[in-house]
């Protein structure tokens, strides 16, 4: 099985780059890939840096993710993120939530974190 980099994901994606998109278009379909779980967070960050609205970003590595041969490292947590993306939490901060299962909580600064998952998070105060 062969890897892919974010680059490769994203003309597929995006077809902003035709010559790109057909290549990447024809790896997709030719064998299995995998997508470790950094191209899948750099690509959540390409897809925004395009102004695509959240939702639509969320519904495209979904679309991706359910393409029979591409194969996402941690799917199922990656999954479990997107859910909460879907609730208001930041991608990678919700990568970091879904990560963290067998800890007690996440405790952070960050205002925004604790009030999209306040069963997961603990807000660090004085």
């Amino acid at each position: 099985m062969r890897a892919v980099d974010t680059n490769v994901l994203a003309r597929f994606l995006l077809r902003d780059d035709e010559r790109q998109h057909l290549l990447s278009r024809a790896l997709l379909e030719a064998s299995a890939v995998f997508v470790p779980i950094t191209v899948a967070l750099e690509l959540e960050w390409v897809l925004r840096s395009y102004d695509l609205p959240r939702a639509q970003v969320v519904r495209t590595i979904r679309d991706l993710m359910g393409l029979p041969n591409v194969i996402f490292e941690d799917s199922d947590r990656l999954r479990e993120a997107l859910s909460l993306v879907d609730g208001g939490a930041d991608f990678a901060d919700a990568f970091h939530l879904v990560r963290c299962g067998g800890c007690t909580d996440f405790v952070t600064f960050d205002k925004a974190l604790a009030a999209t998952a306040p069963d997961r998070v603990t807000l660090l105060t004085a």
